[in-house]
């Protein structure tokens, strides 16, 4: 006989995830400002979805992917197509707004962060076909 979890493990569960992935995205950020970045937004919205951190440092914005995982080799692996996809449509709506924004460029980062709260970077992690 399958048991099911119930709907309260469930959102037990999605509020640890939530809690781990805050954490995470808050050990990003300080990494990110120790390196000279200014974070200029967190959990950014839109309707292409959400970025969880936009941040430039000398005129090169960094639209980043924050991975939470129990190692940085399970981070690396963690961005899949479909969210690249979401970032780069993010990124045009991001533009569009703040035009001001990425004067010298844009790439896309990938942030991990492994169980004993160590953050690694991928820089330009990927890049969009042309």
């Amino acid at each position: 006989m399958t048991t099911h979890p119930s709907s309260a493990d469930r959102r037990a569960r999605g509020r640890v995830s939530q809690a781990k992935g805050l954490g995470a995205e808050t050990r990003a950020c300080a990494a990110l400002a120790r390196d000279g970045w200014t974070v200029l937004a967190r959990r950014l919205r839109t309707q292409a979805g959400e970025v969880d951190v936009v941040a430039e440092k000398d005129g090169l914005l960094a639209i980043i992917e924050v991975k939470a995982r129990p190692t940085l080799t399970e981070a690396a692996t963690a961005l899949t197509p479909r969210q690249q996809a979401r970032l780069l449509g993010a990124c045009d709506i991001i533009l569009a707004a703040h035009p001001d924004w990425g004067a010298r460029g844009v790439r896309f980062d990938l942030l991990m962060v492994d169980a004993a709260g160590r953050v690694r970077r991928i820089t330009d992690a990927f890049r969009q076909e042309i």
